[in-house]
C-alpha cells in the first residue's frame, strides 16, 4: 500500500510521533544461532525513557494453590487494572529472562490511537513478565501472549516483542482492537468484535538477524494454506499445532485481514497476500522513518559492512518511504557477543546523522542532544536524531540463550543501567536467585538518589562526561572495555568448568554467587572511574599523569618532569573560536598599547 502523500507530511502526525518516543523510546535487535560466533541465540533491548529508573527485576519461581488469582498493574501507573487466574506453577525470571533461557524485549510503535482497547487488562510489561513465568519456550511464549489477549483484553498501543529461546527467534507484532463496529441501530455488533488484538508473529529465519525501533515493520507474510504438503503458516484457531510442528514459521490473528476490512482501514475487496500490517495498522509518517528505522539501519549497517545497507539511506532519513528496508538481513559474518554490543552503541556515526560532527556537537563533539527532538525556529520546523544510544535509558541488555549449556548458566543476561554508550553490560546467569544490590529494586527510584544504586553512579560519570566528552570518553571506554572483556573471559571460564556440572542446585548456587560478585564489582570499578574522572577534569582542566614508583599518578608542580603546563588547558577547536569571532569578535578583541 502507497499512501505517498500522506507520508512525508510533517504536521500534526510526526508532532505527536515525536511526543511518543520521549515517554516510549527503544531499540532491539535480534540474532539467530546461525548468526552469532559461538550459537547463542541474543536479543537486545535499550528502555528509553527519562522518567524510567534503572533497576534488576526479578520473580521467584513459586507454586500456588488451585484457584488463586494474581492482580494486573498497569506497568507504568500501577494502576488495579482487575484479576486473572493465577498460574499453579511459575517459573523464576531475572529482568526480561526466564530460568529456561526464555528471554522477552519490546519496543512500542502507537500505531492507530483508535485502536487502543480501556476495556483490556494486558498491558505490554504484563504480558511479557506474566508470559515469561508462564512459557519455556519462543514457541509457547507466542500461545501464552496470544491467550491473555484474547482472554482479558490487550489495553495499550501497538507493541513490538523479540522473543528468543536456545534454538529459536521469532518477531511478533500486535496492536488492540478498540475500534467498535455498530449494526444499524447504533448497538456494538459483537459477532464483529471481540476483545484483544490483531497480530502476526514470524519466526526469523537462521542465519539472518532483525531488529525493531518503536516503528512496526512486518509488511507482507505468508497466508495460511491447510492443503500445503508442508505447513509453514497458520491461524491462531491453529496455535495449538505450533508447539508440535516445526515447519510452521509464521503464526497470526485469524481476523488480522478482516479486523481491518470491517472497520474500514483495508479494502473489503483487498487481495490477503498484498496485506501488509505496518502500513495497515500503523501507516509510516517522516518520524517513523527518522526517529525510528534509521536506528535499525543504523545496527544493521553494523552487521553488514558490505555496503548493501547503503540504498537505504533515504529511507532512514526520511526521504523515501517507498524504499522500505527488509525486515531481517544476513551478517556479513557471524556476530559475536562484543560485535552486538557495538550494535547497542552507535551515535550514526560515519553517516549524515552522526551528531558528533555538526555543530550541535560543541567543541568536544557530543553525541547528544537535549529534548525535545522536535523544535522550531522562525517557522520552520527541525529536528534532533534520535539515535540508537541516548542519554535517557533507563537499563539496557543483551541476552545470550545457549543451547549446549545447563539452564542455569546457559542464559545470561548482560546487564547494565544508563546511558548504551557509557554502560558496563555486567554477566547476570538465568539461574540467579538474588540480585546484586547495586542493582535491585527499591535502591533509590528516579527521583530519589541512592549512593549504592548502580544507575545513579552510572548518571553521575556519563553526566560529568557530557561537560567534555571527547576526553573523557576515552577513559571511559579503557574501563568499559577491560570490566567486558573479563567478564567474558570469566564466564568462558564457567562454561568450561561447569558445562557437565549435572548437580542443579549447585548450577543455581554458582550462578547466584558470580552473578551478585559481578554486580558489585562493576560498582566499585565505576566509583573508581568517578573519582579519577572528577580529578583529572575539574574545571576544565585535564591533570597531566606520569608513572611514579611503577604506579601512574597526577603529575603536580613538583614531579612534572619539565615542571609546566601541569595542569593542562588546552583550547576550543578553531572552528569554535572562529563561531565566537564571528558573532562577538569586535567586543573581545584583545588590544596591545605601545
Amino acid at each position: 500500500m502507497k499512501k505517498t502523500s500522506k507520508l512525508l507530511a510533517i504536521g500534526l502526525i510526526t508532532v505527536l510521533s515525536a511526543a511518543n518516543f520521549s515517554v516510549h523510546a527503544c531499540t532491539n535487535f535480534m540474532v539467530t544461532k546461525g548468526a552469532s560466533a559461538d550459537g547463542s541465540t541474543m536479543i537486545t533491548y535499550a528502555a528509553d525513557a527519562a522518567q524510567l529508573y534503572g533497576e534488576l527485576y526479578y520473580r521467584p519461581a513459586k507454586t500456588y494453590p488451585a484457584g488463586t488469582m494474581m492482580t494486573v498493574y498497569s506497568w507504568h501507573e500501577r494502576k488495579n487494572l482487575g484479576q486473572i487466574p493465577q498460574a499453579t506453577q511459575t517459573y523464576s525470571v531475572v529482568g526480561n529472562m526466564n530460568e529456561h533461557q526464555l528471554a522477552i524485549s519490546e519496543t512500542t510503535f502507537g500505531g492507530r490511537e483508535e485502536l487502543q482497547d480501556t476495556t483490556g487488562i494486558m498491558d505490554y510489561g504484563n504480558l511479557i513478565y506474566t508470559t515469561l513465568q508462564r512459557a519455556k519456550t519462543a514457541r509457547e511464549a507466542i500461545q501464552v501472549l496470544h491467550y491473555l489477549m484474547s482472554t482479558y483484553g490487550y489495553c495499550k498501543s501497538g507493541e513490538s516483542f523479540s522473543i528468543a529461546d536456545k534454538d529459536e527467534v521469532w518477531y511478533m507484532e500486535l496492536i488492540g482492537k478498540g475500534v467498535k463496529i455498530f449494526d444499524a441501530r447504533g448497538n456494538v455488533d459483537h459477532r464483529r468484535w471481540t476483545k484483544g488484538a490483531v497480530w502476526v508473529a514470524m519466526k526469523v529465519p537462521d542465519g539472518y538477524i532483525s531488529g525493531h525501533a518503536n516503528h512496526a515493520r512486518i509488511m507482507n507474510f505468508p497466508i495460511a494454506n491447510p492443503r500445503a504438503r508442508v505447513v509453514t503458516s497458520i491461524t491462531c484457531k491453529d496455535i495449538a499445532r505450533l508447539t508440535t510442528t516445526p515447519s510452521i514459521e509464521v503464526v497470526y490473528a485469524h481476523d488480522v485481514i478482516t479486523y481491518a476490512q470491517g472497520i474500514g482501514i483495508f479494502p473489503a475487496n483487498g487481495k490477503h497476500d498484498e496485506f501488509s500490517f505496518s502500513d495497515v495498522y500503523a501507516p509510516l509518517d517522516f518520524g517513523a522513518m527518522r526517529f525510528c528505522e534509521a536506528r535499525v539501519w543504523s545496527g544493521f549497517r553494523k552487521a553488514n559492512r558490505s555496503g548493501i545497507m547503503d540504498q537505504y539511506e533515504d529511507y532512514a532519513l526520511g526521504k523515501n518511504p517507498n524504499n522500505r528496508m527488509p525486515l531481517w538481513i544476513k551478517p556479513d559474518r557471524k556476530l559475536s557477543l562484543q560485535d552486538v554490543f557495538d550494535m547497542m552503541r552507535d551515535h550514526y556515526q560515519g553517516t549524515p546523522m552522526d551528531m558528533t560532527k555538526d555543530v550541535g556537537g560543541g567543541p568536544f563533539h557530543s553525541g547528544y542532544r537535549w529534548r525535545p527532538m522536535l523544535w522550531e525556529l522562525n517557522g520552520q520546523s527541525y529536528i534532533h536524531e534520535r539515535a540508537i544510544s541516548t542519554q535517557q535509558t533507563g537499563f539496557s541488555f543483551v541476552t545470550q540463550s545457549r543451547s549446549w549449556l545447563p539452564n542455569p548458566i546457559g542464559g545470561i543476561l548482560w546487564w547494565g543501567v544508563d546511558d548504551t554508550y557509557t554502560t558496563v553490560w555486567a554477566p547476570m546467569y538465568c539461574g540467579m536467585t538474588e540480585v546484586p544490590e547495586v542493582f535491585k529494586e527499591g535502591n533509590g527510584t528516579i527521583i530519589e538518589y541512592s549512593p549504592t544504586s548502580a544507575f545513579w553512579l552510572f548518571n553521575l560519570v556519563a553526566n560529568f562526561a557530557y561537560s567534555r566528552y571527547s576526553d573523557m570518553i576515552v577513559d571511559i571506554q579503557k574501563v568499559q572495555r577491560d570490566l567486558e572483556s573479563d567478564f567474558m573471559k570469566k564466564v568462558a571460564e564457567n562454561d568450561a568448568a561447569w558445562k557437565d556440572e549435572t548437580d542443579h542446585e549447585k548450577l543455581v548456587s554458582e550462578a547466584t554467587r558470580f552473578s551478585l560478585m559481578q554486580g558489585q564489582r562493576t560498582f566499585n570499578e565505576w566509583k573508581k572511574l568517578q573519582e579519577y574522572l572528577l580529578v583529572k577534569y575539574t574545571d576544565g582542566n585535564i591533570r597531566r599523569e606520569t608513572e611514579i614508583n611503577g604506579r601512574r599518578q597526577f603529575e603536580t608542580l613538583d614531579t612534572a618532569p619539565d615542571r609546566t603546563e601541569t595542569p593542562l588547558q588546552p583550547r576550543y577547536p578553531d572552528w569554535f573560536y572562529q563561531q565566537i569571532v564571528d558573532q562577538i569578535g569586535d567586543n573581545i578583541k584583545h588590544i596591545e598599547y605601545k
